[in-house]
């Protein structure tokens, strides 16, 4: 039995019809694996290796080692005598003590004061530095930090160190 050829027409195109349809409809046969032929749209976010974790070098500081944070609003320590003292009281009491002991220090210019981070900006014999007071177990411990974060060297601050230490009895 042989097929009339418009009978074959007849299934012929629905057939041609369907296959194309399925070629054009993205089967993954037909796209391409490659990441770069995409458009740059639709590509993956590369992160690179050293930036798809935080860094954990620094999580840890050993015990014994002493920080030199100026924002730091409490230390556990004095880092060296040299750059402060502890007094006995509450720190927000020591703050405003060390305020007062510096308005009466000839000399002494404060800058700003900002008692959340327990820090007196003041200039002082040609010195610009921080007076700070930061709760420690017992009290408050102040100090002289300078604009890197450091403790302050230096006449200037030793001798304003020595003056409220004296002052406020530390």
């Amino acid at each position: 039995m042989r097929i009339a050829p418009r009978s074959m027409t007849m299934f012929a195109r629905p057939a041609a019809a369907l296959l194309a349809v399925a070629m054009l409809s993205g089967c993954h046969w037909f796209r391409s694996d490659n990441v770069f032929e995409q458009p740059e749209a639709s590509r993956p976010l590369e992160v690179p290796p050293d930036l798809d974790l935080p860094r954990t070098d620094g999580a840890m500081v050993p015990p014994g080692t002493s920080t030199t944070s100026v924002t730091r609003s409490s230390m556990a320590s004095a880092p060296t005598p040299a750059s402060g003292f502890n007094v006995g009281g509450d720190r927000d009491a020591t703050f405003a003590k060390v305020g007062e002991v510096l308005a009466a220090t000839e000399g002494v210019t404060i800058a700003s004061r900002a008692q959340v981070l327990g820090a007196y900006d003041v200039s002082y014999q040609g010195s610009n530095f921080l007076v700070r007071v930061s709760a420690v177990e017992g009290g408050a411990y102040v100090s002289a930090v300078d604009p890197r974060g450091v403790p302050a060297g230096g006449d200037a601050p030793t001798r304003l160190l020595a003056i409220l230490k004296a002052a406020l009895g530390g």
